[in-house]
């Protein structure tokens, strides 16, 4: 069922992708990068960074509906009082961020339309980590389908008629149209009622909930930020358009693996958080390598193969010299998969130390990285940069979650010892 949904979205993405090309070319790109840096950076702070706790103690309290009912509460109350605050601070200091996000105070009105739509932003991820806690599987396709179809209309709509202006008015906005299917979706199961999400805070759920808001404060302050740095660096270094053609490899990237990283969240997260015995876990990762790792391995391929197809078939020919990118994207793509499997378990088992000093360290690393190869490989370093972080990262979860968290076990109980 999952597949179903994550095709849509993947054709919904490839042909956003296309739209895009024509309408805002590979400058445009840059700036669709950097704004959607600084929204994942805004929304996780909006939202408490609390999603993945969601998922993670909704799966664990799955025959538990009291203690569910708290996690949603304190959830839903943080989310509310986070976004509306969000959003204000955003009105304030539109012109601001314009400034500093995309370089122009005239796009302060696009962030004036984020703020708006940030409310519906954070609880649509709300509903949907909730929907995937449940494993209300059906319900959760249908919400990201309807997701992928509005984010489709809504972009090529505006990029259309009002080039890359309109195209980031859609980027901040179309989440809102579909948190009202996600709504409906959420309104006919006999499990919902909107009270459950204003009941207040919880002092101990928001304790457990707060591991997940540090790791995901983290990881959402290290990753965008890294990529905002290494763009602004491509495009001083080599201009405005390679900083888009990076952009538009990464956004391939993601389209594709987007069956493995969606099987990650879906199943692997929550199936993780219910495992306690180490041999269970041992078997569960043993198992995403048989199968995960060689569907990474075979898109990859394929993508390579066929680069100069898709250059010209998903974008334009000028975005042609992205082609040098492809070989060492890839190989990065396959060892970014190889370490996530294992890095799962950190989210699974709220592991904060570890997952913080892993995001630090390697979003450090990209920009490190991207700095030397670049200088002896030129525009293809930041792909090399890729590779080789993604292999580091592999090596340290190997080292630090497989021997250290799993193969070690209480000799009487046969559970992990954290």
């Amino acid at each position: 069922m999952n597949s179903i949904a994550v095709a849509i979205k993947m054709l919904t993405l490839l042909g956003i992708n296309k739209i895009l090309a024509i309408y805002v070319g590979p400058s445009g790109y840059a700036a669709l990068g950097q704004f959607q840096n600084a929204m994942q950076m805004i929304t996780t702070f909006a939202s408490g960074a609390i999603n993945t706790g969601v998922t993670k103690y909704t799966a664990e309290h799955i025959d538990d509906h009291t203690s569910q009912l708290k996690v949603w509460g304190t959830a839903g109350t943080v989310a509310l009082i986070g976004s509306l605050l969000s959003a204000f601070i955003i009105v304030i200091f539109n012109k601001t961020l314009a400034s500093c996000f995309l370089n122009s105070e005239e796009y302060g009105g696009v962030f004036i339309c984020f703020a708006v739509s940030l409310v519906f932003f954070s609880f649509n991820t709300l509903l949907l980590a909730v929907l995937n806690g449940r494993k209300e599987i059906a319900r959760y396709v249908l919400a990201n389908i309807a997701g992928s179809i509005f984010s489709l209309v809504i972009t090529t709509f505006m990029a259309m008629h009002f080039g890359l202006y309109g195209a980031l008015i859609a980027l901040a906005v179309y989440q809102s149209f579909a948190f009202v299917a996600t709504l409906l979706l959420c309104y006919r199961a006999t499990w919902f009622k909107v009270s459950y999400f204003f009941s207040g805070i919880d002092a101990s759920v928001a304790l457990n909930l707060s591991k997940y808001a540090l790791m995901a404060f983290t990881s959402a302050a290290c990753v965008p930020v890294s990529h905002m740095v290494v763009r602004d660096y491509l495009g001083d270094t080599f201009g405005l358009q390679a900083a888009g053609y990076w952009e538009a490899m990464w956004r391939l990237s993601a389209a594709y693996l987007m069956l493995v990283t969606t099987t990650l969240s879906v199943y692997y997260l929550p199936r993780l958080s219910e495992l306690k015995c180490a041999h269970e876990i041992r078997v569960e990762i043993v198992q995403g390598y048989r199968v995960i790792l060689p569907i990474a391995i075979l898109g990859a391929l394929i993508i390579y193969l066929l680069r100069d197809f898709i250059i010209a078939t998903l974008f334009t020919q000028d975005f042609s010299p992205m082609r040098e990118l492809f070989a060492w994207q890839m190989l990065g793509d396959i060892l970014k998969i190889g370490g996530w499997i294992l890095a799962y378990l950190m989210l699974g088992k709220a592991m904060v130390k570890l997952f913080i000093c892993s995001e630090v360290i390697f979003a450090t690393g990209f920009v490190i990285f991207t700095w030397g190869f670049t200088k002896v490989y030129g525009f293809q370093g930041v792909a090399i940069a890729h590779a080789v972080n993604y292999l580091l990262y592999w090596m340290v979860m190997a080292f630090f979650i497989w021997r250290k968290l799993v193969v070690q076990q209480d000799s009487t109980e046969n559970k992990i010892s954290y």
